[in-house]
């Protein structure tokens, strides 16, 4: 990768990339899945209007509030990569 603007990948072996990816779509999917479920819940015991919840995420206070949660949540992400011991686990308490 030589040349590119990603060099910090180059001392990364393609396997921990794979457990990054990895970690990350059970991660994602999830959260996903949590996401859907309490929404769902808040709208049928009438507690907020779906559009309530579509009109937040372009909200500039909860844009800024929430990207300190998932900035610390990458950098725990991305240790995975610097992380020794047994690769194969596929939930590392680097992770968490």
């Amino acid at each position: 990768m030589k040349g590119t603007d990603h060099e910090y990948l180059r001392e990364v072996s393609p396997d921990r990339l794979a457990s990054l990816l990895m970690e990350l779509a059970a991660q994602l999917h999830a959260e996903r899945q949590r996401r859907m479920a309490l929404e769902d819940v808040l709208v049928r015991r009438g507690v907020i209007a779906r559009e309530e919840i579509e009109a937040l995420a372009g909200d500039a206070a909860f844009l800024e509030s929430s990207q300190a949660a998932l900035d610390a949540n990458l950098r725990r992400l991305l240790r995975i990569m610097a992380e020794a011991g047994d690769a194969r686990g596929p939930l590392r308490n680097e992770a968490l």
